[in-house]
């Protein structure tokens, strides 16, 4: 997880929503990213999206089975169907996201048993600091 805060540093000095995610096989991190759809003029270009693509890259392999998904907030449905897509067997999040939030605040979409794969979760990873940095990013753009 602080791989991935590393990451939503890096969005938030360049003006993105601090999100950070970075995937993880066999001890390993193969893919790191931050969100980045203002530079990149894509809403599709969450941070976990972004590193589940450079992760099947390296990989040759869009089928992620076995790896981890950590990501500093809880993921949305976008992002919570990619890891179910890449079949990922572990999304790690930080702070949970009420308004958006896919795997327990709004919506269990990782362990709904209508989908032909399960992810385990587990929440609440350094939830303060993840937190802590969302605050920060949204309190600067409200003065």
């Amino acid at each position: 997880m602080r791989a991935a805060l590393e990451e939503a540093r890096r969005g938030l000095r360049a003006g993105e929503v601090p999100v950070g995610a970075v995937v993880v096989h066999d001890g390993e991190i193969v893919a790191r990213a931050h969100n980045a759809p203002i530079a990149l003029n894509d809403p599709t270009a969450h941070a976990e999206i972004l590193a589940l693509r450079e992760a099947g890259r390296k990989r040759g392999n869009y089928r992620l089975m076995g790896a981890a998904l950590y990501v500093t907030v809880e993921p949305c449905p976008m992002c919570c169907g990619a890891a179910l897509q890449a079949r990922v067997a572990r999304v790690v999040y930080g702070a949970a996201d009420p308004k958006a939030g896919a795997v327990e605040s709004l919506h269990r979409l990782l362990d709904d048993a209508r989908f032909n794969h399960r992810v385990e979760a587990v929440g609440g990873v350094l939830a303060g600091e993840c937190g802590a940095l969302l605050r920060e990013f949204f309190d600067t753009k409200r003065t």
